[in-house]
């Protein structure tokens, strides 16, 4: 039984995926320069990811697609993970520094963004890896569209915005000994969530399992959640 019930999410998950991709594929044209942040590819779910699902729906549509990938700081989740799964997948990779994201942006080398999102509530406000709000005040500060994508399962309408949605405190040394390299004085105080919230008027659209949240609000996610 029980293992039955782990296929059944294990299939269910991949579905998602592949309907995420095949919705999210339309909006990168031929060509099409993508920046993402941390990773939300396959080997952060059972099939190939949510914001690496897109991109892969369109390389198999015979699409030239490269990518941008934050390094995503302090566990370079970006650099470690997302880069393997890109270069893997024969898709063209260029790994940035977290910082640079608003240097490539100004010099008109990003046509979109693309992350996942851990939590979304009710608004559309989004929680992802730490630093993904400072990329859509950028992609905002550009005029680059800015896309979220994630699976029906990552709404909770239960949180009425971002301000509700508890952000978890790690570990300084991820910090100050990042792998076990000592960089900072010893007994630095440090500050280390893992997460931060993008507000739902950064958001271009959020790319669903169910369809294309665009301008998402309460009205429109109720919508296509069909709550």
């Amino acid at each position: 039984m029980l293992e039955a019930e782990a296929l059944a999410i294990f299939e269910q998950d991949r579905k998602l995926c592949r309907a995420i991709g095949e919705h999210g594929a339309g909006l990168l044209e031929n060509g099409a320069r993508v920046l993402t942040h941390c990773n939300a590819g396959a080997l952060a779910t059972a099939g190939i990811g949510t914001a690496l699902a897109a991109i892969y729906v369109a390389q198999e549509q015979g699409k030239q697609i490269s990518v941008f990938v934050d390094e995503t700081r302090p566990l370079l989740q970006g650099a470690r993970l997302t880069a393997w799964e890109l270069t893997r997948a024969g898709i063209e990779a260029t790994l940035i520094c977290d910082n640079m994201a608003g240097s490539i942006m100004s010099r008109g080398l990003v046509d979109l963004v693309i992350t996942g999102a851990d939590r979304i509530a009710a608004c559309g406000d989004a929680a992802n890896k730490i630093g993904t709000y400072s990329v859509a005040c950028l992609a905002q500060k550009h005029g680059i569209p800015f896309y979220i994508a994630a699976p029906f399962s990552s709404f909770d309408l239960s949180i009425p915005d971002g301000s509700h949605i508890p952000i978890e405190e790690r570990d300084s040394r991820e910090v100050v000994s990042p792998f076990g390299l000592h960089l900072a004085p010893s007994g630095i105080k440090v500050l280390n969530p893992a997460f931060d919230v993008t507000p739902a008027e950064l958001i271009t659209a959020i790319i669903t399992d169910r369809g294309i949240i665009r301008l998402p609000s309460r009205e429109n996610i109720s919508r296509i959640m069909g709550r």
